[in-house]
């Protein structure tokens, strides 16, 4: 199956995270790479774009990203929901998950971080240096972005018929929802109950 990744404009590229869907995050430093689930990643701000993501400071991908200044955000789709179980219940520190799990990469646009096929979004950000870093938090610009073609263009998700292709929420122990359909509505004029 051929994928095609579209650019997703800077000023854009926070809709991508605007549902709130589970990511995986990637990094790499001095030959070493990681990956990890992160269920916690929002956007931040538009101009120039930035999310925020929770990394503990003990892990291994978040020594990566301290050390390369880079990370990968990736958006899964449900398709690839049990290797964003894996990636996110094991820990790389003694494990290489890219080959223990069979997940394929391509390389990043701007940074030096492997990205994940498989998946439907991705985001390549710079560490935006912040004394909430001690906290966990990792502020990151946005560099650049695409979306598969499949599911994302003209600036909107447009989630199909298929289930697979639709990102995904983490609840716990292994527990996902598939995010929904999309529905439309209007603001309410003045004088209307709010």
């Amino acid at each position: 199956m051929q994928v095609t990744r579209e650019p997703v404009a800077l000023s854009r590229a926070t809709r991508l995270l605007n549902h709130g869907p589970v990511t995986i995050v990637t990094s790499a430093h001095g030959g070493r790479t990681n990956v990890m689930a992160a269920s916690w990643a929002m956007p931040l701000d538009f101009d120039p774009p930035k999310v925020v993501v929770v990394v503990d400071s003990h892990t291994q991908t978040r020594r990566l990203i301290g050390a390369s200044g880079v990370f990968g955000l990736q958006l899964p789709s449900r398709a690839f929901a049990s290797q964003t179980l894996a990636v996110g219940t094991h820990s790389g520190v003694d494990l290489d998950k890219f080959s223990t799990f069979g997940l394929e990469t391509f390389p990043a646009q701007n940074i030096d971080v492997p990205m994940m096929s498989g998946c439907i979004a991705w985001l390549e950000c710079k560490v935006i240096p912040d004394d909430s870093q001690r906290l966990d938090l990792i502020i990151g610009e946005v560099v650049a972005a695409y979306a598969d073609t499949r599911v994302y263009s003209n600036n909107r998700w447009h989630f199909g018929d298929d289930p697979d292709l639709r990102t995904c929420h983490y609840v716990a122990g292994g527990s996902f929802f598939e995010t929904g359909a999309a529905f439309e509505v209007t603001a309410a004029t003045s004088g209307e109950a709010a």
